[in-house]
Formats: structure tokens, sequence, C-alpha cells
């Protein structure tokens, strides 16, 4: 049978999704809000609509005579997309809204992780009333995180002895329309994250990447969606080893069990404290950007793995080029507070395919792990007169090498190239110094408990 995938959202992790498919026998379509070059470019169609629209996307499945779909973004999960496609007999790489709850609403998270004793989970309580919530953070014995319960994108979390004090986390309270919050103990250590591919009671995980959300170098300013990432050789990172792995499994484990019939993404963002991996929050889809550091790597045919959780076939089991990746954004002048929206850039990816060949040539590797750069276009609007920037991140440079300060020299060499004027870039992504510092933290903290 030949496969018809359709791929809902325009971003940059949608992009890798229709990377790791473009290969793969059948058809690809899209649809997205924005007109994202680099998936129109590989989609053998697409349409520009409301992804939060659970009819214009279904009436959009069935001209298309789709027999998969694959939904990038959150916003599309809590609108109920996947439950309208399934519903039309569309089989969705993603959870239902109930499901995708385990994202949506960090309340129901909480209280779910509590519920089924998964391992992992912070002290917490929850308050519908701030002044009861600014009360909890006068008497509670520590600092605090305090959350709202809804999405934010990434952007709406303020910790306590980190990025305010007691007194601005209240105020911050006050002052928001929030209808409730999560207050939970501050986890100090160093947070990575890692994917897993779930279907019919299975999972299969990926490498453990780390983020960078502060908006700039030393991890200083505000929170964003996301700066860049990076991933080792390895499945974990150079701060963890294969017990702080197999112990963040064992908790996306234990969360598959406790969640019946979730299908799709699950994402375990973790902190790796004095005492082991803790959970920082769940997301019921990829990462972005860490899709975007996982899919190159992978082996195996994604294809396989949806046909697969579709046929209730057990999953495949993954394969991962051995090689380490580094992610850097390009992001518009005065993101995240104040981006400079609908400014016209000048993205040349040619120039990606010179940078792999230069890195190539000084290079011994073979084939499987000879460097490479990928160009994964994100939040940005392809018009007919060139391509602008949205309120959001614009494109990211992957670089793959066999060690992570190598993937790091591809990818900055890739976006000196790529070009970077009216664009912002977190340079120090990667960096063998930033990466010692975390080493180092790690360090400290778990000689601290011994």
């Amino acid at each position: 049978m030949t496969e018809t995938v359709l791929l809902v959202g325009g971003g940059g992790r949608e992009h890798a999704i229709a990377r790791s498919l473009a290969d793969s026998p059948g058809e690809l379509y899209a649809c997205a809000s924005n007109r994202n070059p680099g998936i129109v470019a590989l989609a053998d169609g697409f349409e520009a609509l409301d992804t939060t629209n659970p009819k214009a996307v279904t009436t959009y499945a069935r001209e298309v005579d789709a027999t998969l779909a694959v939904i990038g973004p959150e916003a599309a999960l809590a609108a109920g997309v996947a439950d309208a496609l399934d519903d039309a007999g569309v089989y969705t790489f993603g959870p239902r809204e109930q499901e995708a709850r385990i994202e949506t609403d960090k309340a129901f998270q909480r209280r779910f992780m509590r519920e089924h004793d998964i391992p992992g989970c912070p002290d917490f309580e929850t308050f519908e009333d701030m002044d009861a919530a600014c009360q909890y953070i006068d008497e509670y014995d520590g600092d605090l995180a305090v959350k709202p319960a809804g999405l934010t994108g990434g952007k709406g979390v303020r910790v306590i002895g980190d990025q305010c004090t007691a007194e601005e986390a209240k105020e911050y309270l006050r002052s928001s329309d929030y209808d409730r919050v999560v207050l939970e103990e501050r986890l100090v250590g160093e947070e990575f994250t890692v994917q897993a591919f779930v279907a019919n009671g299975q999972l299969r995980v990926t490498p453990a990447v780390q983020d960078h959300k502060r908006a700039y170098e030393g991890d200083e300013g505000p929170n964003t969606g996301g700066m860049g990432s990076y991933s080792d050789s390895s499945l974990h990172l150079p701060f963890m080893d294969e017990d702080d792995y197999m112990d963040a499994v064992d908790v996306l484990r234990a969360t598959v069990e406790a969640l019946d019939g979730y299908k799709g993404v699950l994402y375990g963002q973790f902190m790796l404290t004095e005492t082991g991996p803790r959970v920082v929050e769940f997301n019921a889809r990829f990462g972005d950007p860490e899709a975007m550091n996982t899919l190159p790597v992978l082996n195996t045919d994604f294809l396989d793995v949806l046909t697969a959780a579709r046929d209730d076939d057990p999953l495949p089991q993954l394969s991962f080029r051995p090689m380490a990746t580094v992610c850097k954004y390009a992001v518009p002048d005065g993101y995240p507070t104040d981006p400079d929206a609908g400014a016209k850039v000048t993205i040349d990816d040619d120039v990606i395919a010179e940078v792999v060949a230069e890195h190539r040539e000084q290079s011994a590797d073979d084939a499987e792990t000879a460097p490479e750069a990928l160009l994964f276009y994100a939040s940005v609007d392809d018009r007919e007169d060139g391509i602008y920037t949205t309120t959001s991140r614009s494109y990211a440079v992957v670089g793959l090498a066999e060690t992570i300060s190598d993937a790091e020299a591809v990818a900055e060499k890739a976006l000196e190239r790529a070009g970077t004027e009216g664009l912002r870039v977190r340079h120090d992504i990667g960096k063998a110094d930033l990466v010692q510092q975390r080493i180092n933290h790690m360090d400290d903290i778990r000689g601290g408990a011994d």
C-alpha cells in the first residue's frame, strides 16, 4: 500500500519531520498558516490554513486522500485536530485532545504524576486564586517555579531565585490574567530532554538533547521557545551517564503505562539533580529544536514507525548514526520581547553544501559519520518577492559530526555563510567551554550530595 502522509505545521520542527519523510515511498502533503519554503519544496502539495481548525485540516486531508497524519505543534493537539483526523479515518501520529493534556494542562500533568506514582515528580500545589498562590510563596520554605497551567509557548514560567525574586513572582501573578497556576519546588541541576515514539503501549526512545531557552549568550535574558540545542554521539550527554539516561527512560515508560491509548511523541523534559532526573514537564509532540537534533541521525525509516503504529504492529527498534549534533537558531532582532516581524531576510541555502564539502575534505571520517550541515526553515513567510520574518524564530542550522565541538564548528560556519543580517544567533551553543560548564556544574552538585 502506498502511503499519503499529511504533515500539520509549518515550523522548524515540521521541516525536520518533512525531511525525514521525503525519501520514503509515497506522497507527502503539508498544511500550515505560513508558507515554510523548506516544507513546500519537499511536499507534493501544500495548503495554507489555520492548523487549529479541525474542520479545515480534515477537509484538506480528505482532498489529498491522506492515509496517515503527523501533527507538529501543540496548539493543534489542544484544538482536537488529532481527534478530528482519527474520526475521519486518517490515523494520526499525535495524541487526541484528552491525552494531550499531559502537556496542555500542567495542573493535570502534576496531578496525573501524583496519582500514578510517576517517579521524578516535584512538590507542587495548584491554585485558581492568585492571592492564595502569593500566600503559598510567602509560606514555602525554599524557592518555587511559577507555571501557568495552560500553553505559553515555553515563555510563561518564572523561577524564583533564578529569574526573579519572590516579590517579583507575586507581582507577576497579580498582574497576569491566568485562571490557574502551578507552584512547584525549584529544581536545581542541568536540564535535558528525551523524546519517545509511542503507540500501542510501546515506546522507542531517542538520544538525549539539551536545549538553551535563554535569549542571550551566557544563559542571560528572557526565556524563548529555544535558541538551539545539542546532542552527543551516544544516547546520553557529557554531563550525565548511561544510568541517568535510563532513569529518565524509566520515567517515560511509567508514564506511557499510565496513559491509556496514547500515541505520538512523548517528550520528557528533565532536570538532572543531585538525586537523579526529576520531571520539569512533559510535552505531547516533538520538541523544537530537539526534533532537528534527533531526526537527522535516525537511521530507521520514520514512515515505518508510523505504519507500525497504525497497523498495531510492534514499533521498529530505532537505529541512530553515531554523530553529535549542534542546532543554532537565527531569530529576528528583538526576539522574544519585541521581534522585528515583517523584515525581509536573505538566506542563501546553497552555501550549506559548500561548507559540508570543505569540512569533509578535512575529515577522515567514513560516509556514515562524515560532517554534515542542514538548514531548517522555521517561522518565516515565503512570499513572491522573498522570505520575511514573523514574530518567532526564523531558521536553524544543524551541524553533524563525530564530536559536539566539530558539529558546532560546522553549524557556525554554515550560519556565517547562509546569512544572518537582521537576525540574531546564540553563538555559544555547543561551544566547548559552555559544555564544560555544564559538566562542572553537575560535578559540583553531585559532590555536594556525597
